[in-house]
């Protein structure tokens, strides 16, 4: 099973939690020796997704939007993306050098097109810009890729 991931960033500590719990029951569905998880290990749930898929006995793929996309992404993560990004079976970039929206949604829609089910840790909201969660769900969906929505109750996102 090819698993991708989606979902938002800047989640509070206590939504965290939750999203956290949500995913290790999500892939307790799968078989762990069968399970691929795909993600572009963003801190947030693209990251948790796939230390989870580790940590179950699962291997992960990394698609890496673009040259600079490490660049972009919070100084405290840097560890955690090195440590992910050594430790995936494949990488997969997107050539393109500066970390834009643009370059964001190629990776996601590379990220859809390795996979055979979507998890999307998403509040069921339009995107606050271009190649966010809910742009990323669309092309899944329009592309007929099974979307798996996870968004713990009464959580919400600044």
């Amino acid at each position: 099973m090819r698993l991708g991931i989606t979902g938002h960033r800047g989640l509070s500590a206590q939504v965290e939690r939750a999203v956290r719990d949500a995913l290790d029951d999500e892939l307790r569905k799968y078989d762990p020796a069968e399970l691929l998880g795909v993600s572009c290990i963003a801190d947030g749930p693209d990251a948790w997704f796939a230390e989870a898929v580790l940590d179950s006995g699962g291997r992960i793929e990394v698609v890496v939007p673009a040259e600079q996309y490490r660049d972009g992404l919070p100084d405290s993560h840097h560890s955690t993306y090195d440590e992910l990004l050594a430790g995936a079976a494949e990488v997969h970039h997107t050539g393109m050098r500066e970390s834009t929206s643009q370059a964001h949604m190629a990776g996601s829609e590379i990220l859809v097109g390795l996979v055979d089910r979507l998890v999307a840790v998403w509040d069921g909201k339009e995107a606050r810009g271009y190649g966010g969660t809910a742009d990323v769900v669309a092309y899944a969906r329009r592309t007929g890729v099974p979307v798996d929505v996870l968004w713990p109750d009464g959580a919400t996102r600044d």
